[in-house]
């Protein structure tokens, strides 16, 4: 056997053996999803990511607003008139929701939609202020009536709607990043949007990942991360400008109007669905009282971009520019 036919089976053999990365994305539940997995068998690590992706499209069929068929627009067109029976999995992620509610004392919202759906930010419409007037008293977490005993959910304002915007994402992300780790990947990571989740280091050093600046091109931080779950909300992800004023998708629950005050929100932590709702609540409580709110939270972590573009942090944090 040639010398040459030994370097390239023994240069075979080594990469399959210690295997190498595997990236997919795909356009599912209104944003880019993205998984990279490290994995020796280019086969095995198709299949664990298409299972990534149905699983995405599962939970989008039955969480999405915007699908006339899913769970969740079954509950907002019939809760307000008497309980509507759902699946434990989507009556689970509401009482999750209901609890953040409660802990934020409201700054977490499900029931925003009641006039959040007013916002069409394809076509830079914005509710009336009439319409704003109208819709807010619908806009109260506790005027979701939840039944454990029979998995029923019901509305008791006649407006009610909720959306899952502010923790879906998350949620979806653990479910894959959960299955990851059971089926053997150590190294990896599943993106949803603004939503990630990372399994292990980036095979020796770390994952280096950016906080996006909110009006430039680029990160304004460059964070170096394992092994944890990060997600960022943000006010130029979907919005339009009227008379200089931008309207974008994160509602303040007590106006029924675009948050102001901050541009950005990045929050650290164990898992995704918890930074996923932590980043709208600390967003929608503005820098101040969202910094304190996040000293409370153990093991999460804060970084803030104000509306003039300044960075704030949580203790446990230094700056990592």
């Amino acid at each position: 056997m040639s010398g040459r036919l030994i370097i390239a089976l023994l240069f075979t053999l080594s990469w399959n053996c210690y295997g190498q990365w595997h990236k997919q994305d795909a356009g599912i539940m209104g944003t880019s999803i993205k998984v990279e997995i490290w994995h020796s068998d280019a086969e095995r690590a198709k299949v664990l990511m298409s299972w990534v992706f149905d699983e995405m499209r599962r939970i989008d069929r039955l969480m999405s607003p915007y699908k006339p068929k899913s769970e969740l627009a079954l509950i907002n067109s019939q809760a307000s008139l008497g309980p509507v029976t759902v699946s434990p999995e989507l009556f689970r992620l509401l009482q999750m929701s209901v609890a953040h509610g409660v802990r934020s004392e409201g700054q977490f919202d499900i029931t925003f939609a009641s006039i959040g759906y007013r916002y069409d930010y394809r076509q830079s419409i914005k509710p009336e202020e009439s319409e704003i007037a109208q819709a807010l008293p619908a806009i109260d977490f506790r005027s979701i009536k939840l039944e454990s005993a029979k998995n029923t959910v019901m509305f008791l304002h006649p407006n009610t709607r909720i959306d899952l915007g502010g923790i879906a994402k998350g949620y979806a992300v653990d479910l894959a990043v959960d299955y990851l780790i059971k089926q053997g990947i150590q190294h990896g990571i599943v993106t949803a949007g603004g939503d990630s989740r990372i399994i292990g280091d980036r095979k020796g050093r770390p994952w280096m990942l950016g906080v996006k600046s909110p009006r430039g091109e680029g990160h304004i931080v460059t964070l170096p991360v394992e092994s944890l779950a990060l997600s960022t909300s943000g006010d130029y992800e979907r919005f339009f400008e009227v008379d200089g004023k931008r309207h974008h998708h994160i509602i303040d629950p007590s106006s029924g109007r675009s948050v102001t005050g901050v541009q950005s929100v990045t929050i650290m932590g164990p898992t995704a669905m918890q930074t996923d709702a932590l980043s709208t609540t600390v967003f929608v409580m503005g820098v101040k009282k969202g910094l304190a709110y996040i000293e409370q939270q153990s093991d999460y972590s804060a970084i803030i971009i104000d509306d003039r573009g300044k960075l704030f942090y949580s203790s446990d944090l230094v700056n990592p520019r």
